[in-house]
């Protein structure tokens, strides 16, 4: 009987092993930015996700009508362009990336309201505000298994991460959103050892 018990015991302890390698590594090395889809920049430019220049990048789902956790994590995301620009490799080597996930609702002006909010003029600042269709929206987000909904009010629901990718389009890592899941300091760090 201790036998079966010790040999239960070991198969569940491996089968969470399984698991947890399964959703931290193995599925994060899965997500990528798919290379059939193209967006549109919040100045009306085209943004070829398959022609993007190898660089390191931080990649936002947000909507505009959010009222606290997106416009929180953009706001932090200025503070870690500061750093970066400080460090002179932002736009350069590293550039962000800001989804939308309200394409209805977030039209190109709203879009570009919001990037003018956080210091952000056009497309050629190294951080692109993005938005595209319905379809397109949901493909992107699907990659990063970044769930959201909206139960009718126009409040979405959503995850609450942000993705570091590396210069081919990976997941390298993974962070939260808003002031306390945000940490400037640690995307910081991973950023500029990433680039070493």
């Amino acid at each position: 009987m201790k036998k079966l018990y010790l040999s239960l015991i070991s198969l569940f302890i491996i089968c969470i092993g399984a698991g947890i390698f399964y959703f931290t590594v193995y599925k994060q090395a899965k997500m990528r930015l798919p290379d059939d889809v193209v967006m549109e920049t919040a100045w009306g430019n085209e943004y070829h996700f398959n022609e993007m220049k190898p660089k390191i990048r931080l990649l936002e789902f947000m909507y505009t009508n959010c009222p606290d956790i997106c416009p929180n994590t953009t706001f932090q995301m200025t503070k870690l362009r500061s750093k970066l620009e400080q460090a002179h490799v932002f736009g350069k080597k590293v550039e962000f990336i800001t989804i939308t996930i309200d394409p209805k609702r977030d039209t190109p002006e709203k879009l570009r309201t919001y990037a003018k909010t956080f210091g952000v003029d056009n497309a050629q600042q190294g951080w692109m505000f993005l938005r595209g269709s319905e379809a397109d929206t949901k493909k992107v987000a699907d990659a990063f298994d970044f769930q959201y909904r909206d139960p009718g009010n126009g409040m979405l629901i959503h995850t609450t991460l942000t993705y570091l990718l590396d210069e081919n389009g990976r997941v390298i890592e993974q962070f939260g959103m808003g002031k306390k899941r945000f940490h400037v300091e640690e995307v910081y760090e991973a950023i500029m050892d990433e680039l070493q």
